[in-house]
């Protein structure tokens, strides 16, 4: 078969959706696929790297459009050409492209794909969906919506919010993220050495993996750790990635007097990020909105349980993990401080029946098995 994956991200690009495309392109590369992509450079200035399977083909990154450019819409024109001659490079006698996410590069291969008679399955993330509004008197989006062959969702609760706006249509799934095998559980032994290969001395460790960014709500993470923090001097907080709030969040940290114990490790490689998962002893996330986070259900294959907000994504892993998942309101500090205080004094690995759980929903073989019948449909 011969697949085009095209997505406005990819490695080193951390966003879910460029570890799927790139992940279902190395697996449909084993099994004997043709296997091309369609991407942008990649964002914040990170050099592409070059990756073992397929044929990749970016589209630089356009720079910021005058303002005459943008209300003539010349920077689109412009872009959407670039777009529809990385496909013809890329996708022509393609058996099926798989669109992931959203935006102009998505909008212009549906388009490219439907005067071609190419099928294709849309892939959605999350923000896509939250943020929908319909476009008159032409919505491209809602158009390659409703013109793939199937539409794959990362949540129930996103396929549900989806519906619920009036997208419902036949060929709706929901197929989770699949999580690296690099994420399991460690033995104590290992914890320890890792927690010192870190640079970790305190035994106890709060986990936080985000962008740096207002919905992400550290803010809130950084004061509950500061009031856990004041009654003991055991316990460090790591927030992984990197954003627009650096600087806003280091200046919190210090305001409060935790700076000499919040580690601000900045964008580190999925290894490195499985390794920190694995030693800490609670996975926070106080985001504001997620619609599936991959990066709890990595803590969770590590062994770590999550405190999460009720986001519709937090809400969904609690039903499926149980109390292995916490669930306290959003921007509740209060409550996000007993609940990661509780983790603290009483420090736990996940049941085995969450590790099982893991594995039968969001491991590699469910999920490529998952997309294998899709294509094959």
């Amino acid at each position: 078969m011969r697949v085009c994956h095209v997505s406005p991200h990819l490695p080193p690009d951390q966003a879910a959706n460029a570890l799927l495309p790139a992940d279902l392109a190395a697996w449909g590369h084993a099994r004997g696929d043709e296997v091309t992509l369609v991407s942008h450079e990649p964002a914040q200035g990170r050099v592409a790297q070059a990756l073992p399977f397929g044929r990749v083909v970016r589209l630089p990154r356009k720079p910021a459009p005058s303002a005459i450019e943008r209300m003539l819409r010349l920077d689109t024109l412009r872009q959407a050409r670039l777009i529809n001659r990385a496909l013809d490079e890329a996708a022509a006698g393609s058996d099926l492209l798989h669109l992931h996410s959203n935006g102009l590069i998505v909008e212009v291969a549906a388009a490219w794909a439907a005067r071609r008679k190419i099928p294709y399955l849309l892939t959605l993330y999350g923000t896509e969906i939250w943020h929908y509004r319909k476009r008159w008197p032409v919505d491209p989006f809602t158009r390659a919506y409703h013109r793939a062959r199937a539409v794959t969702f990362y949540s129930r609760k996103l396929m549900e919010h989806a519906i619920g706006l009036g997208l419902d249509r036949p060929g709706l799934s929901v197929v989770y993220p699949s999580i690296a095998a690099s994420f399991a559980p460690r033995d104590e032994a290992t914890r320890a050495a890792w927690r010192s290969g870190l640079g970790i001395a305190e035994p106890h460790v709060v986990l936080n993996v985000k962008r740096l960014h207002e919905l992400a709500g550290q803010r809130f993470l950084i004061d509950a750790f500061a009031r856990v923090a004041r009654d003991r001097r055991d316990v460090r907080l790591v927030i992984c990635g990197t954003g627009t709030l650096k600087d806003e969040l280091e200046q919190q940290a210090s305001d409060l007097g935790v700076a000499d114990r919040v580690t601000f490790a900045g964008l580190v490689d999925n290894d490195v990020v499985a390794r920190y998962a694995a030693v800490a002893d609670v996975f926070a996330l106080p985001s504001l909105l997620e619609a599936l986070p991959t990066v709890a259900v990595e803590a969770l294959a590590s062994g770590t349980p999550v405190v999460s907000a009720d986001h519709p994504g937090g809400v969904e892993l609690h039903a499926l993990f149980e109390d292995d998942v916490r669930v306290v309101p959003k921007t509740d500090v209060d409550g996000l401080t007993r609940a990661l205080m509780e983790a603290i004094a009483t420090p736990r690995r996940v049941k085995p029946r969450t590790l099982d759980l893991v594995r039968t929903h969001f491991g590699a073989d469910a999920i490529h098995r998952a997309y294998g019948d899709l294509y094959s449909s």
